[in-house]
């Protein structure tokens, strides 16, 4: 810790009586955070996002809460083990990233207060949850639940290629079936060709993207996935290579020059993680507090990468779009 950081932390402390009070003396309580990607890139984010957003409720990583970072690395099935691990430390909830991590902690502890990131499941189907309004049981947290929005990302696509006949989806099989199947039912109706690149495990997704290369795809759409966020500048300069347009949930592809994404505005959905830790802390159920969904919607367009493809943005798209790198 810096200098800087070391000043914030001591001015934070002195800020959160509240933090320090809901505490017993001389215990700070411990987070388990369990993500199936990587520390480095654009994954790391949520975890930043959980970190900056305690800091500013008085929870200062080090000073009055501690976080127990598991990482596994692009191979979830290291998962339930580090879910395990956590319960075994007594930690006094777990963040999970992921469908993958979910499971792996759902099946570790039936108690533990589970908070869930998922932005890839149907939570009620999966049987995380009872209902929305009341969870029942130890999971809540933040679940998009928006199968629909696979049908989105076919038809933004359709309106920048409406030649398209063969598209590739890029699906990440641990996240589990409900954004395939939701894509595959729009693709039948608008009689596209889709092209499944499944992949398991982190070492395996640049494989999956070039089995896409016999087929000659005409655009590429990535499903929602901690580790295909996580990967997003390697599948951009995979989609530049091979001048592939593409779309994605999550601004990082665009951002690290992919075509597009149309999805949650992940800065203001991460915002909500902490507050959700907090009332756990404080001694509120899972099963008492509702799952949230996002409610803020963006569309990113890399104005420089649509050039460098040839590929022309239409108007109509531009208006809705939020923002637009140049």
């Amino acid at each position: 810790m810096n200098r800087r950081d070391s000043v914030l932390a001591l001015l934070a402390l002195a800020s959160a009586p509240f933090a320090a009070d809901a505490q017993q003396p001389g215990k700070i309580p411990v987070i388990g955070f369990l993500h199936p990607g990587f520390p480095e890139g654009a994954g790391n984010n949520t975890y930043l996002g959980l970190r900056e957003g305690l800091r500013e409720i008085g929870y200062v990583e080090g000073v009055t809460i501690k976080i127990e970072t598991r990482w596994g690395l692009g191979k979830p099935a290291t998962l339930p083990g580090f879910a395990a691990e956590l319960v075994r430390l007594k930690v006094d909830a777990i963040v999970a990233v992921g469908p993958p991590s979910v499971v792996a902690a759902k099946q570790a502890t039936g108690t533990l207060p589970i908070l869930a990131v998922d932005l890839e499941t149907d939570p009620v189907a999966a049987g995380f949850v009872a209902s929305f309004a009341r969870p029942g049981g130890n999971i809540t947290g933040l679940f998009l639940d928006l199968p629909g929005l696979t049908g989105k990302w076919l038809q933004i696509i359709r309106d920048v290629l409406p030649d398209a006949k063969r598209i590739a989806v890029l699906w990440h099989a641990p996240t589990g079936p409900y954004q395939l199947r939701a894509i595959a039912t729009a693709a039948k109706a608008a009689s596209i060709d889709l092209q499944v690149l499944e992949f398991r495990e982190g070492t395996e997704l640049q494989a999956a993207l070039n089995s896409s290369l016999k087929r000659r795809p005409q655009a590429l759409i990535q499903l929602g996935s901690p580790l295909i966020n996580n990967a997003a500048k390697q599948i951009a300069e995979f989609s530049a290579k091979h001048r592939l347009p593409g779309i994605s949930q999550l601004r990082s592809f665009p951002d690290n020059g992919g075509l597009m994404s149309y999805g949650p505005n992940l800065s203001i959905l991460m915002a909500r993680i902490a507050p959700l830790v907090a009332k756990m802390l404080k001694g509120a159920k899972p099963g008492d507090l509702p799952v949230e969904q996002p409610t803020h919607f963006e569309m990113i367009v890399n104005m420089k990468t649509a050039k460098a493809l040839g590929v022309k943005i239409p108007q109509s798209l531009l208006l809705r779009t939020d923002q637009v790198i140049e």
